[in-house]
């Protein structure tokens, strides 16, 4: 199946967590701005339920925003890198469970953030039960991943 969310109009967020929430093996990110506290907090919960989470970000929204989750993220032992081999690493998007025969895919213009759900027209894809998409997805985020530099904390 294919869901379409438009915030502000739609909770994409809570589908978005409601996601999270289900997640039993694995969370790949890709984010150009992580700063939602609920969606930092609904991937450290399924980190700390022993899912594989890993997320790539935009490395220069990172260093710009003093609200980026990234280090949160990375303190409850989440393995974070910063992409910065693109003027923007505009990716959004999410792949969950993707070795199952249930694997989702979550993308859209919808960034990772309070505003995105609540300020701004924006737009989210949750994509079930498409193996070979995911299996897109997750080939694209491994392409990303080499080349991207690990988050270290200070």
């Amino acid at each position: 199946s294919i869901e379409a969310f438009f915030p502000p109009w739609d909770d994409a967020e809570k589908q978005l967590l409601q996601v999270l929430d289900g997640a039993c093996e694995q969370i790949l990110v890709q984010a150009f701005l992580l700063t939602s506290r609920e969606i930092a907090a609904g991937l450290i919960d399924a980190h700390h339920r022993g899912v594989d989470v890993r997320v790539i970000a935009d490395a220069t929204q990172h260093a710009d925003s003093p609200a980026s989750a990234l280090s949160k993220l990375a303190d409850a032992g989440i393995p974070v890198w910063l992409d910065d081999h693109y003027r923007h690493a505009h990716n959004k998007l999410m792949v969950v469970d993707s070795q199952t025969s249930w694997p989702i895919v979550i993308t859209g213009s919808y960034n990772f953030t309070w505003g995105a759900q609540h300020l701004n027209a924006e737009n989210l894809l949750i994509i079930r039960n498409h193996p070979r998409v995911a299996e897109r997805y997750v080939v694209n985020w491994m392409r990303h991943q080499s080349a991207a530099k690990p988050l270290v904390l200070r």
